[in-house]
């Protein structure tokens, strides 16, 4: 059974974590674990998905808690894809954000990246009526 909750990212384990990553590919984050946990603890939610305690999956957010939420990492170990597993800790966390309109996230060009996402209400931004822009900038 996997349980879906909001955690203080005081329960973290820095190990945990950093597997967690590893197991998706996304090793950029876990060369340098110290910047990964300030940017955990700087969160304003974060999410878990835990299986038989381990960790399974996470999803966080940056806001203000008022106008805007970003989704930064929404992640699931590879054994637990495909369950609805991030499907959950996606919903989960904007459940944290009733009142909140506005709702962004970046992700890659992977295939099924953008129907999981329009499956949870986000559109892409070329596909927004009326037309809007979105700019990023990486240091």
């Amino acid at each position: 059974m996997i349980i879906v909750a909001a955690e203080n990212t005081d329960s973290l384990d820095d190990g945990e974590v950093a597997a967690l990553y590893d197991s998706v590919g996304w090793t950029a984050y876990t060369t340098d674990l110290a910047s990964l946990v300030r940017a955990l603890a700087g969160s304003h939610r974060v999410v878990t998905a835990r299986q038989e305690g381990r960790l399974a999956g996470l999803a966080r957010s940056v806001s203000d808690g008022a106008s805007i939420v970003y989704v930064q990492d929404v992640l699931v170990h590879p054994d637990c894809q495909r369950h609805g597993v991030g499907r959950k800790l996606v919903t989960t966390l904007l459940d944290l954000y009733p009142g909140v309109r506005q709702r962004v996230l970046l992700t890659d060009a992977e295939p099924g990246q953008r129907a999981f996402y329009e499956s949870l209400g986000f559109t892409e931004i070329h596909d927004m009526r009326p037309p809007l822009r979105a700019f990023v900038s990486f240091g």
